[in-house]
């Protein structure tokens, strides 16, 4: 048995190779049990309010019970939360669950345009928005299914009169809350006032149930709801769990959970995985501001820390960190993008804290491979497969591979998702019959079971843990009059680890970089914004007329003065 899954042979201690999945029939259950569990244990913490499990009980509930019996919404029916971490998130996120409705994630810094592809694909019914976003929700709401909008500002839940007052200085002093009309919508303490007058309903969930449609680029660009249900999700949660769970004590743990909880990184390893332990959720809203990040941590005894490689780096170069406490930090863990080695070095030696890099994907809610926490060195390696885990690598005619030899990252387990929503054509290109995930990485095994991933998908760029498809790019920058012909492709960058580089052919002779990156900040979210635009008289393509882009990255960089 081991010989076909040699990493059992590597586990560390107390980590079985198989997880009862049956033990728990949906995420609820699972939060059910917490809140109980836990009940005076506080859950979630943002700008210095804690809410307790029992709070967090109290107040999904509420808006559970708005949701059916206020706004007659169904088992099944989709809701989308559009919002950074606060602590809106998860009330609005586990009451939604609880009504047994399919939560869609939103990236709050969506453009118009990708926004409206997301909620109409999703033919989601109701909308939880921050104030600073309702703006653009606005542009595109007549246009889409959406019949409920719930508003909040970030100090709604802060009390008085600290919440009135964060909520001025957001809108008239820092002006980072654009005006906007949306005459139906109900504020979000109104919602869960009206839910406390309805009677709560139990709404019976199994594995097969969606619990998320979580939207990624896949690997063709156009965004698709990857299908989680609870089943993936108890899954995925119990897989973590058992692989964390030797070096984490129950009602203890404080997490920092500094990447948005839209993010199923952040949503399944943090928020799912550690409230099943009775941890606290130290919610960051914007870890962009590194000064203020630090000063968070240092209130917090916090004894584990998710990221992606661009988060740790950037802690590392912020005055005041390495002074922090770290004697209770036990755990940093490190996905959605590569960790470079320079990077987990030296977060090592600072905090003493061996930053371990995991792998995942969407389409697998999301962990594959999580390096065993007991390693007292960076390895250049993704881990090992969780629990119930089956990783295999193939060549290209489907043929598995022997040990050592470099092919396509193949997944098969309880996690993998059901399929994409409503693309049974896209489905089929990832997900066989026999339910094996093609992930389109190519990685290697060495003999003792530890996987290393050698090349991505081709053309996909990854901007600080989030997939950037060219494709995507691409079909919005062609939206510009003044552009014939256009490529996008990923090159390095030291702060974000790729960004995106654009290679245009003109239509109109006049058009100028600046004219077409104000024409990206219009149309596309910050991290799939071109940070380099050349222009070029036309593009390598092969004979069939396709854009070759990978010529267009094998080239030898120009020198500045002749790059257009």
């Amino acid at each position: 048995m081991s010989n076909e899954r040699p990493w059992l042979d590597h586990y560390p201690d107390g980590i079985p190779a198989q997880i009862d999945i049956n033990e728990y029939a949906s995420v609820v259950a699972v939060l059910e049990e917490s809140f109980e569990r836990f009940r005076d244990r506080p859950a979630f913490s943002n700008f210095g309010k804690q809410i307790s499990y029992g709070q967090l009980e109290e107040m999904s509930r509420h808006f559970a019970s708005y949701l059916t019996g206020e706004l007659k919404l169904n088992k099944g029916d989709r809701i989308a939360l559009m919002m950074p971490n606060v602590l809106q998130y998860p009330i609005a996120l586990f009451g939604a669950l609880r009504a047994g409705m399919i939560v869609v994630n939103t990236n709050p810094m969506y453009t118009a345009r990708e926004l409206k592809h997301q909620l109409e694909d999703a033919g989601a019914k109701a909308i939880v928005v921050l104030d600073n976003f309702a703006a653009t929700l606005q542009q595109v709401v007549a246009e889409t299914h959406i019949e409920h909008i719930v508003t909040t500002g970030i100090g709604d839940l802060l009390g008085f009169p600290k919440g009135v007052l964060v909520n001025f200085v957001l809108k008239h002093v820092k002006k980072i809350v654009p005006a906007f009309q949306l005459p139906q919508a109900v504020r979000f303490r109104d919602a869960l006032s009206r839910g406390a007058a309805h009677p709560s309903l139990k709404v019976a969930l199994n594995h097969d149930d969606i619990a998320f449609l979580q939207y990624t680029g896949g690997t063709t660009g156009v965004a698709k709801g990857a299908m989680l249900t609870h089943g993936n999700m108890v899954a995925n949660m119990m897989q973590a769990g058992a692989w964390i769970g030797a070096n984490a004590k129950f009602g203890e743990e404080v997490i920092i959970t500094a990447l948005p909880l839209y993010h199923i990184f952040s949503l399944t390893a943090n928020s799912l995985a550690f409230l099943r332990l009775g941890g606290l959720n130290w919610l960051i809203t914007n870890p962009r501001d590194m000064p203020g990040f630090v000063k968070e941590l240092k209130k917090s005894k916090f004894t584990a820390l998710t990221g992606v490689n661009t988060l740790f780096n950037g802690l590392l170069n912020t005055p005041g960190f390495a002074e922090l406490d770290f004697s209770r930090l036990h755990l940093t863990l490190g996905g959605g993008m590569a960790v470079q080695r320079a990077v987990a070095e030296r977060w090592k030696k600072v905090t003493g804290c061996t930053l371990a890099e995991a792998y995942g994907l969407t389409e697998t809610s999301p962990a594959v491979c999580i390096n065993p926490l007991s390693i007292t060195a960076y390895n250049g390696s993704i881990g090992l497969p969780v629990p119930s885990t089956d990783v295999a690598i193939w060549s290209e005619d489907g043929q598995p591979l022997p040990m050592g030899e470099a092919g396509e990252l193949m997944v098969h387990g309880p996690q993998v998702m059901k399929g994409y929503w409503q693309r049974p054509d896209e489905t089929i290109k990832v997900l066989g019959s026999d339910g094996w995930l093609h992930t389109g990485d190519i990685a290697r095994m060495d003999a003792n079971g530890y996987f290393y991933i050698v090349d991505r998908k081709k053309d996909m760029i990854l901007v600080s843990g989030f997939n950037v498809y060219p494709n995507e790019v691409e079909d919005a920058v062609m939206l510009h009059p003044g552009v014939a012909e256009v490529a996008a492709i990923g090159i390095t960058d030291e702060h974000s680890g790729e960004a995106v580089k654009l290679f245009v052919v003109r239509k109109d002779p006049s058009l100028t970089i600046d004219e077409l990156k104000q024409f990206c900040r219009d149309n596309l979210t910050g991290y799939k914004r071109p940070k380099i635009i050349e222009f070029r008289d036309s593009l390598p393509k092969s004979n069939v007329g396709k854009i070759l882009r990978r010529e267009l990255r094998d080239e030898k960089p120009m020198p500045a003065a002749t790059a257009g």
